[in-house]
């Protein structure tokens, strides 16, 4: 596989970063995911917006403008040959001394790797089982905004929802209202209305969330973004995950217990594979 590194193309083998970079030794870093699709990156500028967003909040000065990043990727899809994959754009802020400090960072770094899309078989769509987290997420946080390299409390979810033999974490915030899942944004069908928490209660405004919101225009679906409690969301109609990698992801069981489907949910995940494939 071939990745970039700091304005270079080479084998993910040969490519390597210094011990002291804050990325790797503080997480003091941002990244964006983004699906490939028929070779061509899904809303690639709107993830690099909220990078270029992200940067400017952690006073990191990117080495390579939106567009060029935009036409790296470009060339790193076309010399992977990797029509269907998963793109990543990590941002850290280089090499610094030891201690939390920033001052005397070196050059930021830059990296764009691919990973291929994992094969879907069309009779076994993805499905996820979800339990409700142990951890809690800030409700009032402005990192939230932004995907830092920070991610522990999403991986220790993640691993938290695994040991129960489940495929997904739901995450409340310290105001113990529903916030988001490990991996992605929250969505519920309650009264034929498209519910999902809103922004700012330490929820990640996602690329993904967005599309469904401009989706459910297009189709004349009422949305609402709304607080909701746990003990609340058992009422749902239906209940769907948003990221980038896997798109539209429906919700079969919530702590153990069946989640109707819902036909809003199939409506809204057939018209963004439609976008997918022609946007």
């Amino acid at each position: 596989m071939v990745v970039f590194l700091n304005g270079n193309f080479m084998a993910e083998a040969d490519a390597v970063v210094p011990l002291n970079d804050r990325g790797f030794m503080l997480g003091d870093g941002i990244f964006e995911t983004v699906r490939v699709a028929n070779g061509r990156p899904f809303r690639l500028a709107q993830h690099l917006e909220r990078m270029t967003r992200g940067a400017e909040f952690l006073k990191i000065k990117p080495p390579f403008t939106p567009k060029e990043l935009q036409k790296f990727a470009g060339e790193l899809i076309e010399k992977n040959d990797l029509a269907e994959a998963v793109l990543r754009v990590t941002l850290t802020r280089g090499p610094g001394q030891r201690g939390y400090s920033p001052k005397n960072s070196g050059t930021p770094t830059v990296a764009i790797t691919l990973n291929p899309l994992p094969v879907a078989s069309p009779d076994e769509p993805v499905q996820w089982s979800m339990v409700t987290s142990t951890l809690r997420i800030p409700a009032s946080d402005a990192l939230a905004s932004f995907k830092t390299t920070s991610k522990l409390l999403n991986v220790l979810a993640r691993a938290e929802a695994e040991a129960k033999g489940a495929d997904e974490a739901l995450l409340l915030n310290t105001n113990g209202e529903v916030a988001e899942t490990a991996g992605g944004n929250l969505f519920w069908v309650y009264q034929d209305k498209i519910c999902t928490v809103p922004t700012g209660r330490g929820v990640l405004p996602g690329i993904t969330r967005a599309v469904v919101l401009e989706i459910c225009q297009a189709l004349g679906l009422e949305t609402n973004k709304r607080v909701i409690k746990p003990e609340h969301l058992r009422n749902a109609e239906g209940i769907f995950v948003t990221q980038s990698a896997l798109g539209i992801v429906p919700v079969v069981a919530l702590d153990g217990l069946p989640v109707a489907p819902s036909p809003l949910v199939d409506q809204i995940g057939s018209a963004y594979n439609d976008m997918l494939r022609s946007d």
